[in-house]
């Protein structure tokens, strides 16, 4: 039986935990990186990235709370270093040292340990920001915080790739390898958070189930 969804579920996810086996971050890591190759994933969050960068050259991608690094992997499958460097931040010490081993050949890319409510970063330094399956995990409070830190940091502007909640986008999460779908906002929320950091939406994707990819400015 599918719930009632009103109200967001504000229970931790597995990545949310102080401290993690490996072993069974690994194995998360992993199943996030199959939710990532489905349908709204890293190539809708790639496209909706060169449609803010509309063709440009030289260009400097942030993607804040990276995990396992899939969209700088997908960014330097398509773009050469001159054309693209990528910023990949992430909270999490033992997720970045994942990443670090992930993406060891990708020259383009720069890791760095980073809290998205305090990006350690000059204002306007990166031409896009970009965040997946991350502001889900933040209370309203914080979400504000990490969105108004994209929009500070991003001269062009801000894509958001993340579940949405509803009836048919958790009855959707529950048969893929997350059957988390209680935490995200509605669209609405989620465009009412980041109007309260100073952004306004530009562009949304067609509703992919569970997830939705939205870019302000």
């Amino acid at each position: 039986m599918i719930p009632a969804l009103q109200a967001r579920d504000v229970g931790r996810e597995y990545l949310d935990q102080p401290t993690l086996d490996a072993v069974e971050l690994h194995r998360n890591l992993r199943e996030m990186a199959m939710l990532n190759r489905l349908p709204g994933g890293v190539e809708a969050s790639r496209r909706a990235i060169e449609w803010l960068l509309d063709g440009a050259g030289a260009m400097v991608v942030l993607d804040v709370g990276t995990g396992s690094g899939d969209l700088p992997a997908a960014l330097a499958r398509h773009h050469s270093p001159r054309a693209l460097h990528v910023l990949a931040c992430d909270l999490r010490a033992d997720v970045l040292e994942y990443a670090t081993r992930r993406l060891a050949r990708v020259a383009h890319v720069q890791l760095l340990e980073a809290d998205a409510r305090r990006l350690p970063l000059a204002d306007e330094s990166v031409d896009v920001a970009h965040a997946s399956l991350l502001v889900h995990h933040l209370d309203p409070p914080d979400a504000v915080r990490a969105l108004g830190e994209m929009r500070r940091v991003a001269r062009r502007g801000v894509v958001v790739n993340d579940l949405r909640r509803g009836r048919v986008a958790y009855a959707a999460t529950a048969m893929t390898v997350l059957g988390l779908a209680r935490g995200p906002y509605t669209l609405t929320e989620l465009d009412e958070l980041a109007a309260s950091a100073g952004l306004r939406r530009v562009r949304r994707s067609p509703a992919f189930l569970p997830r939705v990819v939205t870019v302000y400015r």
